[in-house]
Formats: C-alpha cells, structure tokens, sequence
C-alpha cells in the first residue's frame, strides 16, 4: 500500500470539545486512526469504513463508561487515509504491532501449543517443549490441554521408559538411579538392546498417533499372563495402564470421521468486557480449546476483526475450514488469509447439525466465561459514577455497611457486610452483641461502640480499610460514626448515611442530603449495602429472640437449669429438635434423670402441638 503526501492528517492537543470539533472535520474515506495521549503515545488503533463517522461516535453523549474512559486519555488524533478497507486492516494491524496500545486487543506474537518430541538420536529421548527444532525429531501434537498431554507422557514412562540424560549417549558401568526407580531404560549400561528401544519406539508412536488398539490387546495379554503366574503386582500395574489409555480415548468429547481440519470461533461481549473462544477439531477429534479475554474501546467488529488477525499470525495455525456463527458481510478476514497467509480458508456459517452442535458449545463456553469475568469486576462503572457523584477520594471498591436491630431495648445487636467491586463478599461479613446500652434505646451509641468495635481492632491489626461506611441511617448516626473514626485517626475513610426516606444520602458536615436519579446504578449500590446490612443484623436479632425464648421454656421445667438448658440447644439444635429425640437421648445429653427428661419431652411436644393448631 502506497501513501500519498496528503494522505496523514493530524489534529493538534486540544479539549474533548475541540477533537469533537476536529473529529467532524475527518474525510469520509477508508482508513486508520490513532489515537495518542498527552505525552504523544499511541493508545488506541482503530480502522474505518468512514473515518469522519467511526471518530465522531467515540464523542457520542450516550457512550459507556469504557469509551468515556478512553476519550479521557486522548490528547490528539491521528489519521492515515487509506484506499479501501482491506488496505486499512493492514495498516490497522501494522501499527498495532507496533505500537502495542494500551486499549486495543493484544495477543502474543508467536503464541505456540507445546509439543511432544521424540529427538533425532541412536537412542531417542521423549519431552515436552514448544520449541520446534527441525533436525530430524519426530514432534505429535500440538496440544492445547497441556492436562492430556501430561498424561500422554506420563503413561510412556511408565509403559516404556526412555533415556533422560542429555547429550551423546556415555557408557556406563552401571546404570543412575533413574533406571533403579523405572524412569529409564539404562542404553548407556547396556540394559536393554537398541532392537528393544527401537521397538519401544514404535509403541510410543502409535500411541501418540491414536493407534492404541494393538498396544491394549497385547498388554491385555501380558496381564492374564502375569495372573496365570500368580504375579498379581504385575498384572494389577498393566490393569491400571490399560484403563489410563482407554481415559485418553475417552477424553475426546467431540469425535467424527471428517480428517479436515476445522476451528470453531465465537464470541461474547457485554458491559464493554469481550472473549474470544476457538475449538480446534483435527483428525477428527477436538484438540482443546483457547480463550482469550479482552476490554472493547472500539466497535465489536473492530475487535473481532482484530482478534482473528493476530490469532491467524503463522499461516501453519491456519484451518481448511473456520466456522462462524455468522459471517459478516463484508469481511475482509478471507481475503487476508488468502493475500498475507497464501492459504485458502473457507469462513463459513455453521449449516448442519454437526457445526452447528459444536458451535453451540464454543459459544456456550464463551458465555460463561464472561460471566465470570462480570462477576469478577462487579459493578466499577457505577462505583466510578459514585466518586464522581459523591466527590469520594477513589473508587469505593470496598464498601462497608452498618446496620443496628433490636426488640424494645432486648436483643440489641449490630451488623456489617462488605461488599467489594459492588457485589457480596460474605466470609466478610461480621456481627455485634451491643454491650453498652443495658436496655437502652440508643441508636446514635450503638453505632458509636460497633464502628469503633470494628475499625479499633482494624487500625492495631493494620487490616485493609474500606473505601467508604455506608450507615443505615441519618445524620446523627452519620455524625456518631464520623466522630469515631476522627478519634481512632481514620479521617481518611469516607462515611456516608443513607435513609429509607426519599433515600437520602447524607454527608458528614453538610446540611442537605444528596438525593440521586430514582433507578442511578450508583444509588443501586448503595441501597444494596444498606438493604444487605439490614437483613443480616434482622437475621441475627431474631436468632437471638429464638434462642432466649427456647431457653426459658427449658428452665420452666423443674430440674433444668441453665446450663443443661444450654448444653440441650447446642446438642439438638432447638426446642423442636429436643422434642423430637427420645427421652434416654435427652436424658443422655445433659446428664438428666429419665424423669425429667420425659417431662421436658411432653411439655415440648404439648407446646409444638398447640402452636400447629390452625386458628
């Protein structure tokens, strides 16, 4: 592709308005942009049917949070006009190699499966490696589940175990210890003639070659023949490595008799995250698979056009046939195969039931691995519609909830839950015994002794500290918890309130409350930690009652006390569980005469019976 000298524009440092300005200024023809930061290094490379409307939509008002994002970053932007499409991802895919950018797709050069070798030597040796050397070593493969081909080499240890040392082959007096422990035949001691190394030899290779239905039959035989001489170890240890070949035959989940190589692509996208999965199907059999996870800041086509670029960089890689969930039109991927890669590859959409039943599965898996990457990254664009809303410090990553519970100055008890990138991390989670209020009503005190309860003990055990307290509540409790943390010099954890009312959140110090958009992401968040804080302090409060009020109906029987009482519910669990076990079970349990515990039974069982009755 040839250049002319008026074919490279570029749109001097200036304001996300004036690029949006200069942005409209672009020609409407094929070609490449390159987005730069404030420093002059390239970001971002994308290419373009139109490069006028492609660089004008980053400045949309509806964009999500990842273009945001990057339209942030940019300092400048420029532009290569290009002749058409195809030459314009070339270019797109020569300056990406170059550059490297920050935001776009950026697989490895070079990315290799590794291999199985058989070295080219009198006495071969047999490893792992992704290195491939052409000097006349055999290599089978290559393997994309490194799991199965462990478990290759593994069983060609044991069925027939080849030198180890490196190097010319020495001779030895006597064999290492490798050959003591089964790991090598010993050819350098003479303990085994080449003949029987050779023949070993074409074992391996048949069974890297799939070929493994002579090597069962015979070792089938050599284990009868080892019961027949009653050498039972012998005969169990070939058992074992017949059922081991037949786990690899079986390990193939997708077989059939098509020889033609075929991948199977798909992807899945949403809240600016994408992966990309590719099934490999040779001989007949599904190699594996590769996964690739990636942020889109441009189109999805873009992206997919990309991925497929870098992915297909050696032509060796390249399938007969590449199966799509759909082709788009227009695609310029076939052409580059053919142009660059001097092959041939057929995309197709998947027609039979066949490709369609193994593209389901690709898509099936890429699916689910976004939705663990979602899982993973929680909510960020709302957390970072938080700090922007509520003027916070940094993104409230961790966000701690309080909440307090109890009945009439009885039970009182508080909670915490956390919550990290927006969503429940529960072995987090913590619950309090009020201890200072003795049958007070006192909200304001009850969040004083829990947050300095909680964060006394996070500040001397130096633990992590939140972004941001959520208190369920208003701006006395608010003001209470900012006065704790000021005390324990924790003034940079932020502290907020939020009220059931109108859900208002309040700020220490500031008079008015901020109220956000009924439906804000960022106020979902919040109301999830509160609602969350709330449940969790109801829960333990109304196991407390429960537990209090089993207890007393215990000690109303005479001749239990406390303490029996007690030892009563952590054995069964609750007055129900006591009513139901038998009365040498209850009478065994807390060291109770036979009499009492068939009391305790019958009142226990009169009680439950009344509260069944219906009205």
């Amino acid at each position: 592709m040839e250049l002319s000298a008026g074919d490279v524009s570029d749109v001097s440092r200036g304001s996300v308005e004036e690029l949006r300005g200069a942005a409209a200024r672009f020609p409407e023809s094929p070609g490449v942009y390159l987005m730069k930061d404030l420093q002059g290094a390239v970001i971002y490379v994308g290419k373009a049917k139109s490069l006028k409307n492609r660089v004008r939509s980053y400045f949309a008002a509806n964009r999500d949070v990842k273009t945001r994002t990057l339209v942030r970053k940019i300092g400048s932007i420029e532009y290569i006009v290009t002749g058409n499409e195809y030459e314009a991802l070339l270019l797109e895919n020569t300056l990406i190699k170059k550059y490297t950018p920050r935001y776009n797709i950026n697989l490895k050069d070079g990315k290799s499966y590794p291999v199985i070798r058989i070295t080219a030597e009198d006495y071969p040796r047999i490893f792992r490696t992704r290195r491939m050397i052409y000097d006349g070593s055999q290599y089978f493969g290559p393997y994309p589940d490194v799991t199965s081909l462990d478990m290759y080499l593994g069983l060609i240890e044991k069925l027939f175990p080849l030198r180890i040392c490196r190097g010319p082959l020495k001779k030895r007096e006597h064999p290492c210890l490798y050959y003591h422990i089964g790991r090598c035949a010993a050819p350098c001691a003479g303990k085994i003639s080449r003949e029987q190394y050779a023949a070993g030899l074409r074992e391996i290779r048949g069974l890297l070659s799939g070929e493994t239905e002579g090597l069962i039959v015979r070792l089938t035989g050599d284990m009868h023949e080892s019961a027949r001489r009653l050498d039972f170890e012998n005969a169990a240890r070939l058992r074992d490595l017949i059922r081991v070949i037949g786990n690899l035959d079986r390990g193939q989940k997708v077989v059939d008799f098509d020889v033609e190589s075929r991948d199977y692509a798909d992807w899945a996208a949403q809240d600016g995250l994408c992966t990309f999965v590719v099934f490999q199907m040779r001989g007949g059999k599904l190699l594996g698979r590769d996964v690739f996870r990636t942020v889109l800041y441009g189109s999805s086509e873009s992206a997919v056009e990309q991925f497929f670029v870098q992915y297909y960089q050696d032509a060796s890689r390249l399938p007969a046939a590449l199966y799509l969930r759909e082709v788009p039109s227009e695609w310029s991927i076939p052409e580059y195969f053919s142009r660059e890669l001097k092959k041939e590859v057929r995309c197709l959409a998947a027609s039979d039931r066949r490709d369609t039943s193994v593209l389901n599965m690709v898509r099936e898996n890429a699916v689910h691995d976004l939705r663990r990457r979602i899982h993973e990254r929680g909510n960020i664009p709302a957390l970072e519609d938080l700090k922007s809303l509520l003027k916070l410090p940094g993104v409230p990553l961790r966000i701690e909830g309080f909440d307090i519970a109890q009945l009439s100055g009885r039970y009182p008890v508080a909670s915490m839950v956390s919550f990290y990138r927006g969503t429940p991390d529960k072995k987090s989670y913590r619950s309090f015994h009020i201890k200072t209020l003795n049958g007070a009503i006192d909200d304001f005190e009850s969040v004083r002794e829990v947050v300095a309860r909680r964060y006394t003990r996070v500040k001397n055990e130096k633990k992590d500290k939140p972004d941001l307290v959520l208190i369920d509540g208003g701006k006395g409790q608010v003001s209470a918890a900012r006065g704790i943390l000021d005390a324990l010099d924790l003034k940079d954890i932020p502290v907020i309130g939020l009220a059931k009312k109108n859900e208002e959140i309040f700020l220490p110090g500031k008079k008015n409350p901020v109220i956000l958009p009924e439906g804000s992401p960022a106020l979902r968040i919040l109301q999830a930690v509160r609602d969350e804080a709330h449940r969790f302090a109801t829960g333990f409060n109304q196991r407390l009652r429960r537990k209090t009020l089993s207890l007393e109906r215990l000690t109303s029987v005479p001749g239990i006390g406390e303490k029996r009482g007690r030892r009563l519910l952590e054995h069964f669990g609750s007055a129900d569980g006591i009513a139901a076990a038998s009365g040498s079970d209850i009478a065994k349990a807390a060291g109770l005469s036979m009499a009492v515990a068939q009391a305790l039974k019958e009142r226990l069982q009169k009680r439950k019976d009344k509260e069944d009755q219906p009205g």
